[in-house]
């Protein structure tokens, strides 16, 4: 295979035979361009849909009010339903088999100022875990306990923007913050899978924040994760049933879909995990059928080279090229066209992906990849497919005696 005389006479048969090598060349780095780009989209439509559910943990629930919709009861449509600590009380203690953890939240957007700095942010008072609900990380400091709830601490736990924005390269952690003109301690800093505007919120007890914004036991949302330990269809059946107590207890007419309001995510990981399967099963139908074609296409051109060499191998057998000598030069000659074409195709594919990726965002595509195990496994079967299509022919060529050969038109 290394021997050199046999490669020069492989580069002065592409030399000679300039259009169908090109012409070979481009089926296969074609399959392979249109494999690539195929995979990069399918990967980045998986990847948008894993960015969209890293926000949160996968068994979250989300639980919010709002204004009724219909009369229920001899209560007026147009009632706004408010949540209290007794229903975080009631919620805990009547499906504690159900829940893995749970927080009552309240936001509120607020002005910070650290020094000279000073801008907008989101405050949340929650409870100790909601960065789990979050999937967030502490990269510095601690987030929330137990104690910090029971004594009302005025402390918060800022993401790696706030402190960018307000402190730039120096660490927050230990700082003191003026949020609505009442000073907190900073006692940890976190960030978030979800980026950057995840990484804009800060943290801080739902006792204190409950005392300071209105002293009263008012909760905006509940946020939990369920017992891991479900299945996705008792995860779902949970958070109806839930809905249906807490539109009861309520008095929320069971047909009303705005007064009370539950996200399951195990709903959405059933949903998308179905359309990732079916898109999955989509672009491998089609990335086959795109190699299948480069594989029709490159062995038609073999057996069309082989043919139209038919002279040139009668001549060679004439003067004492062996039948395998002849197999071989043909195979390895559509093997290097194929392996060189199946990298440019490759390089062109990724470079294309890569120049879009920026462009696909607003697409809903993000970050359009695709493995190199992937793309050099399609190109391996191409190889295998032009060593087929080069050895079919090449046999039978190599069997016709030269003064036929010579005779060929």
């Amino acid at each position: 295979m290394f021997d050199l005389d046999s490669w020069r006479e492989i580069f002065q048969s592409i030399s000679k035979n300039k259009l169908r090598s090109i012409l070979s060349g481009f089926t296969v780095a074609f399959a392979i361009l249109l494999f690539t780009l195929l995979f990069g989209i399918g990967n980045g439509l998986q990847n948008t849909f894993k960015n969209e559910f890293a926000k949160d943990a996968i068994n979250s629930i989300y639980i919010w009010s709002n204004k009724t919709t219909k009369p229920y009861k001899g209560k007026q449509s147009g009632r706004q339903i408010q949540f209290k600590n007794e229903d975080f009380e009631y919620i805990r203690e009547k499906y504690f088999d159900k829940i893995q953890m749970i927080s009552p939240r309240i936001q509120r957007t607020v002005e910070v100022v650290y020094k000279n700095e000073q801008d907008n942010y989101t405050l949340r008072g929650v409870y100790p875990k909601y960065d789990f609900l979050e999937s967030a990380q502490v990269t510095e400091g601690r987030f929330l306990n137990i104690r910090d709830v029971k004594q009302r601490s005025k402390i918060v736990i800022i993401g790696k923007m706030v402190e960018k924005d307000l402190f730039g390269q120096l660490s927050a952690y230990g700082k003191e913050l003026n949020i609505g003109g009442i000073i907190y301690k900073v006692i940890g800093v976190f960030s978030d899978p979800g980026g950057d505007s995840d990484e804009r919120f800060i943290y801080t007890p739902f006792t204190t924040m409950q005392q300071i914004y209105g002293n009263n036991d008012h909760v905006d949302e509940f946020g939990m994760t369920y017992n891991p330990k479900l299945s996705i269809n008792e995860a779902i059946q949970f958070s109806d049933k839930l809905l249906k107590d807490l539109k009861q207890k309520h008095d929320v007419a069971p047909n009303d879909q705005r007064g009370i309001r539950v996200r399951n995510y195990a709903s959405d990981n059933q949903e998308v995990s179905g359309m990732m399967v079916g898109l999955g099963i989509l672009i491998f139908i089609i990335g086959i059928g795109t190699l299948i074609a480069g594989v029709v296409g490159i062995s038609n051109i073999m057996v069309y080279i082989v043919k139209e060499r038919t002279k040139e191998l009668g001549i060679r057998k004439a003067v004492g090229a062996t039948p395998k000598k002849i197999i071989s030069m043909i195979m390895l000659e559509s093997v290097f066209i194929t392996a060189l074409s199946g990298y440019i195709g490759l390089t062109i594919g990724v470079g294309i992906l890569k120049l879009a990726g920026p462009t696909l965002k607003k697409y809903f595509i993000l970050n359009p990849g695709v493995s190199t195990s992937v793309v050099v496994g399609a190109t391996m079967i191409l190889i295998l497919a032009g060593i087929i299509a080069g050895y079919l022919p090449a046999k039978r060529a190599a069997r016709i005696k030269p003064i036929v050969a010579l005779r060929a038109d």
